[in-house]
């Protein structure tokens, strides 16, 4: 999925996010996001230990 988008794409994401979140309210939405993925990846991996 990620694989079709390109850095050019990417940087045009992070303009956006910018003009519409402003500069005070992107570190608190990269850290929920982090957070978020952590989250997922650590559930994912205890349903891959237990056979789901």
């Amino acid at each position: 999925m990620l694989a079709n988008v390109g850095v050019s794409s990417l940087i045009l994401v992070v303009i956006i996010a910018f003009i519409i979140f402003g500069s005070s309210k992107l570190p608190e939405i990269g850290k929920a996001f982090g957070s978020t993925l952590k989250e997922c990846k650590s559930a994912s991996s205890i349903m891959m230990k237990e056979g789901f």
